[in-house]
């Protein structure tokens, strides 16, 4: 089988998992990086451009949304009459197999709550399979081939392609504006939200964050069992009391309005205790119970570029962070306020020209939250500057607090000049700002 496009995470893993079955795998992508070093590494080939020479001799072809119609592997596997399929696809022909499968779907929180939900159920004994869009330390990766009859995996709702798969318990994070490069408006995003939930069926589940509008509006079109949860009055599963202290968010946990027990997470921010919720509605469903989960999540060390912790320079810590939609960074950067750090300093590269068009007030904003921001060039990915937005543009708005950098030599220089030892440092964003990592720590 082969992948066109196999240096995406969630690409790689099912190129990984394929592999595992037994098949024989290769792929492509543009450039060299650690991912696609790692599979080849484990004997999967990946070739550095789109030839149409290198599908040869292969039975079927998977491939990514990002790609074009027009590249040359995908033109020669359709003139060669081979089965030619989506990720999503293919994704959804392999979670048929499970008698229980989980779809995480939102926003925002996806990967940090799929990965919750991997170690509850590995640390009730389950033996679950799980795909997930980053790096997972209680599962050495970002997939997990189990043998049990549990499947967890993350919903990426971009181009609907989430509607590919098959949940019997959904949870839904939150649902706003987003890719609107694909959605026409906020109407056609909870309409694909609330056709994900209806696959569930009469006899599976739908999981609502109860402290989202727009989420609890698909409880109303809703054909399957329901559990809430959030600090939401009336919420199934709630936070009371949340507390934040030394970097970790504690919180009361009540059941049906009936107090459970105290819970201790090792994250800060209110939208880690809203991801953590979701371990125990699902548990509820499930049949783990409350104190196996709350030991679980008590001992969970996050997921890749999320807070990540890199090392220090000029006695400050830094962080990596994936945010780049404005209630992430938002959500990122008040958490780290509330990790007992002095001044925040964020570098931010914007993601995309679209989405620096689209929520460009909402985006300084939400960078305002820090003490000082270094942007960095916007990352086009597959757009071109129709927008006449820059990352200089959005450093000026911010005044005093903001500067921009043409370079990572230029941000890396201007870090050693500002940085103080009581100061956290996040490097922020989508794009390919975790180069920088190379320039700042040793």
């Amino acid at each position: 089988m082969f992948f066109i496009g196999i240096g995406g995470i969630n690409m790689s893993s099912l190129a990984l998992m394929t592999a595992q079955r037994g098949m024989r795998v290769a792929g492509s992508d543009r450039a060299k990086t650690s991912i696609t070093a790692d599979l080849e590494e484990r004997g999967i080939g990946v070739f550095y451009e789109h030839n149409a020479e290198n599908v040869r001799g292969f039975d079927a072809v998977v491939y990514t949304v990002a790609i074009s119609e027009d590249n040359p592997e995908y033109q020669y596997a359709i003139r060669a009459g081979l089965p030619v399929i989506s990720r999503a696809d293919y994704l959804g022909y392999i979670m048929c197999a499970y008698k229980t499968r989980i779809g995480v779907c939102g926003m925002h929180g996806k990967s940090t709550t799929t990965s919750m939900l991997a170690q509850v159920f590995l640390d009730s004994g389950r033996d679950p399979t799980v795909m997930c869009g980053a790096q997972v330390g209680c599962i050495g990766g970002a997939y997990r081939l189990g043998g049990g009859e549990d499947f967890i995996f993350e919903a990426c709702e971009y181009k609907d392609s989430f509607l590919d798969f098959y949940p019997g318990i959904a949870v839904i994070l939150n649902i706003e504006p987003e890719h609107m490069d694909y959605f026409r408006d906020l109407d056609h995003i909870k309409s694909s939200f609330a056709a994900f939930a209806s696959k569930c069926g009469a006899d599976g589940a739908v999981v609502l964050n109860a402290d989202d509008e727009n989420a609890m509006d698909i409880a109303r079109s809703c054909t399957s069992r329901l559990v809430t949860f959030g600090l939401s009055e009336g919420a199934d599963v709630r936070a009371v009391n949340v507390k934040h202290a030394h970097g970790r968010a504690s919180y009361e946990l009540y059941a049906h309005g009936a107090f459970v027990q105290e819970v201790h997470l090792t994250s800060a921010g209110l939208h880690n205790v809203q991801n953590s919720l979701v371990s125990f509605a699902v548990a509820s469903i499930v049949g783990i119970g409350y104190d196996e989960v709350s030991a679980s999540l008590s001992t969970f060390k996050g997921v890749g570029r999320r807070m990540e912790f890199k090392g220090r320079l000029c006695g400050a810590d830094v962080f990596d962070d994936y945010a780049h939609h404005p209630t992430e960074v938002r959500a990122a950067l008040l958490g780290a306020h509330n990790m007992g750090y002095g001044r925040i300093v964020c570098v931010f590269q914007p993601h995309t020209y679209s989405r620096l068009y689209t929520f460009f007030d909402e985006l300084v904003d939400a960078l305002n939250i820090a003490d000082l921001v270094i942007m960095a060039d916007v990352y086009a990915a597959r757009e071109a500057n129709t927008f006449g937005v820059t990352s200089e543009s959005v450093a000026k708005k911010l005044g005093d607090k903001g500067i921009y950098c043409a370079s990572f030599e230029e941000i890396a220089s201007s870090l050693c000049k500002m940085l103080k030892p009581a100061d956290l440092l996040v490097v922020m964003g989508a794009g390919d700002i975790y180069k920088l990592f190379d320039l700042i720590i040793d």
